[in-house]
């Protein structure tokens, strides 16, 4: 269930540490415990952002950040926006 497919012909793939659901858990989790819902913020300052350094999804890979971010879209937890610097999110 950590594996994927990068191509059809099977050739690459990509090995995760967690899916990007599970990360979506653990963010909307921080979001949640630190009564963030209804913010917005740039994806740099979820993987990068002095707030999130002691969480387990500081640091992540932008691709998969964005995936986890994703997940949480499709059960209407956030929504992924375009800002003027770049991509961010708003969580509900």
């Amino acid at each position: 269930g950590n594996l994927e497919w990068l191509d059809k012909n099977k050739t690459s793939f990509l090995i995760m540490w967690r899916r990007p659901e599970e990360w979506g858990k653990l963010i909307y989790q921080w979001v949640s415990k630190n009564g963030l819902t209804n913010s917005v913020f740039t994806l740099y300052e979820l993987a990068s952002g002095d707030d999130t350094e002691s969480e387990e999804f500081h640091g992540l890979d932008e691709a998969m950040l964005l995936r986890a971010l994703q997940a949480l879209q499709q059960e209407h937890k956030a929504e992924i926006i375009t800002l003027d610097d770049g991509r961010g999110v708003k969580f509900f």
